[in-house]
């Protein structure tokens, strides 16, 4: 039986503003089992982005419950909220975010240092992966030295370098040209076949079929179709 790792029930989330309260979750439901690959495809404005804040613990919800590897994300103090996003999400941008002045190894490193590992495990793991996602070559390079394929592939690094629960990426080919997209796809795919779980949030049909499931986000709902992976 598949180990699940997400789950959330009739989960809401609304926001004040001023005299109004503003509804852009209603009611999700959703399960994610270990291994899936899911894409989370919506329009501008459709709630994709908040379910995404709440997945990787930037947000929480206002009702309903939400579990992540068995714990309830809700009512948590930012620092517990700060120490399961550093130990459970991987985050992969759009505009990849790393930081100009450093080298793709010490962009990788960043999360370790958080996380208190030592100096030599850090430089260990971080070439290792680098060397996963085909950069072995490119380690000592600083960002504006990097092709746009070459950075997100440093941003995947990045994200995967703690071993996380879940890599969730957000629009990771937006920023990228067609062909560059596809070969960060494959990337995914790759990393599927090796048992990772992914959550992809897109607007874009053709890149969420690269998922073994899809989910549409429309007006603050959730549906789930049956697509070949």
């Amino acid at each position: 039986m598949a180990e699940r790792i997400l789950e959330m029930k009739n989960l809401v989330k609304t926001y004040v503003m001023g005299d109004e309260e503003q509804v852009v979750l209603k009611g999700i439901n959703l399960e994610i089992n270990r291994g899936d690959f899911l894409s989370v495809l919506g329009p501008s404005g459709s709630g994709k982005s908040t379910l995404m804040n709440i997945i990787g613990c930037l947000d929480v919800p206002t009702r309903g419950t939400y579990y992540l590897s068995g714990e309830l994300i809700r009512d948590l103090p930012e620092v517990s909220l700060s120490h399961i996003r550093n130990r459970e999400i991987g985050f992969i941008f759009q505009q990849f975010q790393l930081l100009p002045r450093l080298s793709a190894q010490k962009n990788v490193e960043l999360p370790l240092i958080y996380a208190g590992v030592s100096e030599k495990v850090r430089h260990q793991r971080s070439a290792h992966i680098l060397e996963r996602v085909g950069l072995a070559e490119k380690m000592k390079n600083r960002p504006n030295q990097l092709s746009g394929g070459q950075q997100q592939r440093v941003a995947i690094a990045r994200a995967l370098v703690t071993e996380p629960t879940i890599l969730l990426a957000d629009e990771p080919t937006g920023a990228l040209d067609q062909q560059t997209g596809h070969q960060i796809m494959d990337l995914f795919k790759e990393l599927h076949a090796e048992g990772k779980t992914i959550v992809m949030i897109t607007h874009d049909a053709e890149v969420a079929k690269n998922g073994s499931r899809i989910v549409r986000i429309v007006d603050g709902n959730l549906s789930e179709g049956v697509y070949n992976a």
